[in-house]
């Protein structure tokens, strides 16, 4: 049996009134007595009559939804975004259908194609590590569709983002190492077309700058899929124990770089903190029941998610063009525990 949602008809045909009258009474207009209203009300309740959001949108021109755009909704980091999304979004009285690129350009393409088809008044969107233009969102961008960059971040597109010092993260994360007496610090980071890689890269290498150690770039490994292939992690760990001197820290960038670094680890036998330490970027809630607990860069990941909400909601509802962008940064917090352990001479 087909489902059929209650229509206004069926409301009207239950009561014996018209359904000019019944849509009077539901938007509670002067024109129909307290007594009908209330008949009509307790009906649609009765019925569980919900507005048709198509009609809705056909009348007011806007649909009251928004699309959201992440690699991967399983990653701890992108789920907390979604629920501060969430939460500004319902409290608005907006709907939020979410999509996954899965870190694919093509399905990232057809994500945003299928979003514009269902009419959403506007886009948050975390891009793929395989975006590196802006064309596909410029041409939304053009047709008037809002858009807000949230995390991952691309440049050509005047529009508000929201981010993390990612600097300053990657900075103290690997200060806290050499200061724990770590001497040979590798980095395992996500693509180079990311600009949170490039961000947290940088930061790497100042800190190491700035306690007068080099920067080698053998000891710095891409992983392209920023960890959602295991095998890709495991790959790029064991090309850093290849070297002549082995690395005794590692420096990740990203939450599954992280959790699958530690993993390769175990694999391999060694003993994180006592054979070598691990700090990372990750909002995993079981980091510090890992073992060893992990020392880990934490993201404002709700706060970002409802920042991005805010700035998109400004944009929708606001009666003139915006103009004026804004590039919001939140502070990451390092958060020691054991797998940092200073090291024993």
């Amino acid at each position: 049996m087909k489902f059929e949602a209650t229509t206004i008809k069926d409301i009207a045909k239950a009561l014996g009134l018209s359904t000019s009258t019944v849509s009077r009474a539901l938007r509670d207009s002067y024109e129909i007595s307290e007594e009908t209203k209330k008949l009509v009300l307790e009906c649609a309740e009765k019925l569980n009559y919900r507005p048709n959001p198509i009609a809705l949108s056909l009348k007011e021109r806007r649909s009251r939804s928004i699309g959201v755009v992440v690699c991967e909704i399983a990653n701890n980091f992108f789920s907390q975004i979604i629920n501060g999304i969430e939460s500004v979004a319902y409290e608005r009285g907006y709907n939020v259908i979410i999509a996954q690129s899965h870190e694919s350009y093509e399905r990232e393409i057809m994500d945003l194609q299928f979003l514009a088809s269902r009419s959403v008044d506007g886009l948050l969107i975390s891009v793929s590590t395989e975006t590196n233009d802006t064309a596909h969102l410029k041409s939304l961008h053009d047709r008037g569709l809002p858009i807000v960059f949230f995390d991952r971040i691309l440049e050509g597109l005047e529009t508000h983002s929201v981010g993390v010092d990612n600097f300053k993260g990657a900075y103290e994360a690997t200060e806290h190492l050499i200061k724990s007496g770590y001497k040979r610090i590798a980095c395992l980071t996500n693509s180079e077309y990311l600009s949170i890689s490039n961000e947290r890269l940088t930061g790497y290498k100042e800190a190491l700058l700035s306690y007068k150690m080099n920067v080698k770039e053998n000891y710095i490994q891409h992983c392209f899929y920023g960890g959602m292939i295991f095998s890709e992690v495991e790959e790029a760990v064991n090309k850093l124990f290849t070297q002549k001197q082995k690395p005794d820290a590692i420096f990740t960038t990203s939450d599954k770089l992280t959790t699958g670094c530690l993993k390769t680890l175990h694999r391999r036998g060694l003993k994180v903190p006592a054979d070598i330490a691990l700090v990372g970027f990750s909002n995993s809630d079981i980091a510090e029941l890992l073992h060893p607990a992990l020392t880990v860069v934490r993201q404002p990941a709700y706060e970002m998610g409802r920042a991005a909400t805010e700035l998109l909601l400004q944009q929708i509802e606001s009666k003139r063009p915006i103009k004026q962008f804004e590039k919001r940064v939140l502070l990451p917090e390092l958060t020691i525990r054991h797998s940092s352990t200073p090291k024993i001479s």
